[in-house]
């Protein structure tokens, strides 16, 4: 066996603590840093909510740059493994996170499902079942895992052998529960089981029937074939899908109005003000404070550094930990003014592109935008044009709009001008809403008139844009 040595060099990229930070700071909309920025003056003593930088801050920052205080290096009196690490703030949740917060004081579905599990007849060891059966429903309402699964579950976790039939003898119970329709496996039983608990008049019995015989055929609104094989009038008809359209086809959503319109209120991170033609952009900092290095920690390492003299161990530990506490907090805010500027250069540049769109309101003014664009006007990364874009939103006079909504693709009409997609989605919906709903415009139909319009659009790009804006196809549009 014969071994060769090998020498290989290579670049590798590393990112700094300090880098790390702004970007875990530039991912977070203004809520979230308003939270941050908390936990960071709780964490840090050195850093504290004040004013903008005093004479003696700047003199630190010119101690930093080894003016005065030369001897103060954290290397002097520990080694490198004896430093403890700044720790980084880590997100407990991603990307869309912010809407499903649960504000303290209100009260989850998860939570009102078991305070009227509690006011049941079940038995102790039923309602334990009970528990983990809403342990296991979603946001939604449903419960869509199989109980023969649950039960393994329990065995796996608990070491109790339980019957499926036990848990759907409980689960019945939980499916009488408020919200009506909560527990249901799918959506046919969901709202099966809120016409069940409304009186029960002809239409509600003819809607439970629809469902329970002609679900397919109603999903695809086969109306005629339902209306033939019942042999009801138009109206009965009509009455029937009155009353299953007011059904609620998400039973656990918005069961508490109050917690939905709580979790959903939106903080914009910018302002756009239209002014005499033109446009004041402004970051929305009213919940976050200015800061600074506390004054006492500064005066604690400034007069270390004027005694030179009988310098025991304990005084290096000490101004080591305050020095570090002063540079983790100076670094704090240094990320903090570079997140803010950052996203004052990005909101220009979107704004320099999407002009007339912040002057009028009118969507068919905005612009193809990619990120790339703004990368280049801003000189800045296109990861850091999507952290930016991300979570982030404007306020304008026509409303608060995601970054997102901005950015678009470009297509060309016939005589080469560039468009945006957007403007053909607009077209769309305009079509659509003015459709006859009981013969709605097919893609083929849409086709042709976006090419009458000057678009040259496939049908299979018109269906891609159709189903991006959420609308489905012409069959499930049809009404009686």
């Amino acid at each position: 066996m014969t071994f060769k040595l090998k020498q290989n060099l290579k670049q590798q990229q590393h990112l700094s603590p300090q880098q790390i930070q702004v970007v875990k700071l530039l991912e977070l909309p203004v809520i979230e840093l308003e939270e941050r920025i908390k936990n960071e003056l709780v964490e840090n003593p050195a850093l504290e909510a004040g004013g903008e930088s005093t004479d003696e801050q700047a003199e630190f920052d010119n101690e930093e740059n080894g003016d005065t205080v030369d001897d103060i290096a954290l290397g002097d009196y520990l080694t490198e493994d004896d430093i403890p690490a700044y720790k980084l703030y880590e997100q407990s949740s991603k990307e869309e996170s912010r809407e499903n917060i649960l504000f303290s004081g209100e009260q989850s579905l998860a939570d009102y499902l078991m305070q009227q599990l509690q006011l049941t007849n079940l038995s102790d060891e039923e309602k334990k079942l009970g528990e983990y059966l809403i342990g296991n429903i979603d946001d939604d309402g449903y419960l869509r895992r199989d109980l023969t699964a649950i039960a393994d579950d329990i065995v796996f976790q608990y070491g109790e052998n339980v019957n499926p039939k036990e848990l759907d003898k409980v689960l019945t119970q939980i499916k009488e529960f408020d919200p009506p329709g909560v527990g249901a496996c799918n959506l046919q039983e969901s709202l099966i089981l809120q016409l069940k608990k409304r009186k029960q008049t002809k239409e509600t019995i003819l809607a439970i029937r629809i469902l329970t015989d002609f679900f397919d055929k109603f999903t695809r609104k086969h109306f005629d074939k339902i209306r033939n094989e019942l042999d009801i009038t138009e109206s009965q008809m009509k009455a029937m899908m009155q009353e299953i359209i007011s059904l609620n086809p998400k039973p656990g959503g918005n069961w508490d109005d109050s917690v939905s319109v709580v979790k959903n209120r939106i903080t914009p991170d910018f302002i756009v003000d239209p002014n005499n033609g033109e446009l004041t952009l402004s970051l929305n900092i009213r919940g976050i404070p200015d800061l600074r290095i506390n004054r006492e920690y500064y005066d604690m390492l400034k007069d270390y550094s004027e005694n030179k003299v009988n310098r025991t161990s304990d005084m290096r530990n000490a101004v080591v930990f305050v020095k570090q506490k002063i540079e983790a907090a100076q670094g704090f805010i240094d990320a903090i003014k570079q997140r803010q500027d950052t996203l004052q250069r990005t909101m220009e540049a979107i704004i320099l592109i999407q002009k007339d769109f912040f002057l009028t309101g009118d969507e068919s003014q905005l612009r193809p935008m990619i990120l790339k664009d703004v990368a280049l006007k801003t000189n800045l990364d296109i990861s850091t044009i999507s952290r930016v874009s991300n979570s982030k939103y404007v306020q304008t006079n026509f409303g608060i709009y995601p970054l997102k909504f901005f950015f678009s693709e470009s297509t060309q009409t016939e005589s080469g001008e560039t468009i945006s997609t957007r403007k053909i989605k607009q077209i769309i919906t305009d079509e659509i809403d003015i459709e006859n709903k009981k013969k709605p415009v097919t893609d083929e139909e849409l086709t042709d008139i976006l090419n009458a319009k000057g678009f040259l659009i496939a049908r299979r790009t018109v269906a891609k844009y159709r189903e991006q804006i959420g609308i489905p196809v012409a069959r499930l549009r049809k009404e009686i």
